[in-house]
């Protein structure tokens, strides 16, 4: 998707738009719904007193620029690492209410086309999904059994928005300023959007202020329901902490389908496909009070040990090594603009092979997996906590070994 800023009218007095738009049909062919629907629908949500971004056109066929919409532009910071660093005082509050509001929209002022989620069929979706990736995900397949065994009664629909989290929310000085990327909308269960900003990824390493970074829960809550939101019931909102975290985890695994089928063969792609173990580390984090408390307090097993200092001819690990220094020292520094993010990407993605190569983590185990699916294996069996909470630090090691919740989880564990 691709966003543009622009300037329209004369002797400099012009005023400020975003363009938002898909290059191509064919950009858009596995969405839900179009580029028409989702202006639409922003429209109604700032006529409904949302802080969404007003829409003042929607590109037509005619118009060769593919499909989208223009929007006044509004200003204001969307980097988490940002806005995160000293959050406006409100911003919690800010955040609370404005998803009331999203979750107050008339659902008579929504196309038909804004699809109602099912929980159930979704559910069924990402495990047909998680199967066709292979299914050998031993703490994927736990997450999905514990979905299936806890999932709620439907709730009374309201308008979901899907993505309400730091990144896509705009703040200036005074809070909030703006509600971005409605692409992910749907009618749904509002725990759903009360629990995805909430996940730790979505915290950007303020783990302490569980609730988008920004503050506490209870006070998150306090503030959406004051505002006319429903009353969060901590069970549905669990559930959906942990739905969402699955949903993210299999996204990561679909990334890197996408580049394994040619679909999209950036590198930026296939780094993101390995974020996966930093949404498996958060599962077993979030579902490991299912275990008895004797199983909580066993200890780990070591890690597999190091190899052998390498003799002789230079080793694969080796090879990568001078690869990514060299784009380091001679690709980078001349770098601009994207490709100089690239180039930090490939780097990133480097590493990960660095790491692997020298520790040989796996997360697959088809037996496994195929038990815990089924529930023939459950986390009351002595050893097994311990034994995934090993295996996904040493995974998340090697694939994100910056990632907040990972030093968190070592702590804990004593890992």
């Amino acid at each position: 998707m691709e966003s543009w800023s622009f300037d329209w009218g004369a002797g400099g007095e012009g005023e400020g738009f975003v363009l938002r738009r898909a290059p191509s049909a064919a950009y858009m062919a596995d969405r839900p719904f179009g580029h028409g629907d989702e202006a639409a629908l922003v429209m109604a949500a700032f006529a409904a007193g949302v802080k969404a971004p007003e829409v003042v056109g929607v590109l037509a066929p005619g118009d060769g620029l593919g499909t989208g919409y223009v929007m006044r532009r509004v200003t204001g910071e969307v980097s988490p690492a940002k806005i995160l660093r000293s959050p406006p005082r409100s911003l919690l509050d800010d955040l609370g209410r404005e998803l009331a509001r999203i979750h107050a929209v008339p659902l008579a002022s929504v196309s038909d086309a804004i699809p109602l989620m099912d929980t159930r069929a979704a559910l069924a979706e990402l495990r047909s999904r998680f199967l066709s990736y292979g299914g050998d995900r031993p703490v994927i397949a736990l997450a999905i059994k514990w979905c299936e065994d806890h999932l709620p009664e439907a709730a009374a629909p309201v308008l979901v928005h899907g993505d309400y989290r730091m990144g896509n929310v705009m703040v200036d000085e005074d809070g909030l300023a703006a509600v971005l990327d409605w692409e992910l909308a749907h009618r749904g269960d509002a725990h759903e959007d009360l629990a995805f900003g909430c996940m730790s990824v979505w915290c950007f390493g303020h783990l302490e202020r569980p609730a988008f970074g920004v503050g506490s829960l209870a006070d998150y809550f306090a503030a959406y329901e004051a505002a006319g939101g429903v009353r969060v019931d901590p069970a549905r909102f669990r559930f959906w902490l942990v739905y969402r975290t699955l949903w993210w985890a299999l996204g990561c695994l679909q990334m890197g389908q996408a580049w394994r089928s040619g679909a999209d063969r950036t590198v930026e792609r296939v780094v993101i496909g390995r974020r996966t173990a930093e949404q498996e580390l958060d599962l077993v984090r979030l579902l490991e009070e299912e275990a008895p408390e004797s199983e909580r307090a066993r200890a780990l097993p070591p890690s597999p040990g190091a190899a052998p200092a390498p003799t002789g001819e230079p080793t694969n690990r080796e090879v990568v090594e001078a690869v990514r220094d060299w784009i380091e020292g001679a690709i980078k520094p001349g770098a601009e603009g994207h490709a100089k993010f690239e180039a930090v990407v490939a780097m990133n993605a480097l590493g990960i092979v660095l790491r692997d190569l020298d520790a040989g983590a796996r997360a697959e185990d088809k037996a496994l997996a195929d038990a815990l699916l089924s529930g023939e294996a459950t986390l009351d069996e002595p050893g097994l906590l311990a034994r995934l909470r090993r295996e996904v630090l040493d995974k998340c090691m090697v694939d994100s070994p910056k990632y907040a919740p990972l030093a968190a989880a070592r702590a804990g564990w004593r890992g």
